[in-house]
């Protein structure tokens, strides 16, 4: 018989692993204690195995519920999108690396804001765009699967004499 075979063998009968340190674990090692040692004794089942069911995310149960007990609330995220857009920018010039760090800002704030409104089974989905404000246009849009019966938006735009923001809140309903 090969050693592999006898040394499952002899696992089973005992329920100890070998210590020879064999299909990628280790067994205990003998150590001598000395003054200025330090010891310590790793046994892992199978090597980058055990940290599966860390990413999982947990099993809920069915609820059968079809449609939201509660809507999304546009006229108040509106609300709190003209409230935020307007304290945050009313007295800002247009700064490259400023409006870089003032999206994921207001993106912060707007996210905990419409946290609070404790809308249940809705995923939250926060863009801000900040642009100079020079005579140009632009277009901004989206795409993404979509329940019109359920999901929902709502946007805000703000500008000053030197700079424009537009935020948009997608509220899409979680089944």
């Amino acid at each position: 018989m090969s050693d592999l075979f006898k040394d499952k063998r002899k696992e089973k009968r005992t329920g100890k692993a070998p210590s020879d340190g064999c299909h990628g674990g280790r067994g205990k090692e003998p150590t001598s204690k000395t003054k200025d040692s330090v010891s310590t004794v790793s046994n892992t089942e199978e090597a980058g195995h055990h940290d599966d069911n860390v990413h999982q995310p947990p099993k809920m149960e069915n609820t059968y519920q079809l449609g939201p007990f509660k809507r999304f609330p546009v006229s108040a995220v509106t609300d709190i999108l003209k409230d935020v857009l307007t304290s945050y920018l009313k007295q800002e010039r247009y700064d490259y690396e400023w409006s870089q760090k003032m999206t994921q800002t207001l993106s912060e704030v707007i996210r905990s804001q419409v946290k609070d409104l404790k809308i249940p089974r809705y995923k939250i989905v926060i863009l801000v765009h900040i642009g100079q404000l020079n005579g140009q246009s632009i277009q901004i849009s989206s795409r993404c699967l979509w329940d019109a019966s359920n999901d929902t938006f709502a946007s805000y735009s703000f500008k000053n004499s030197s700079l424009f923001g537009v935020a948009t809140v997608y509220g899409v309903y979680f089944e």
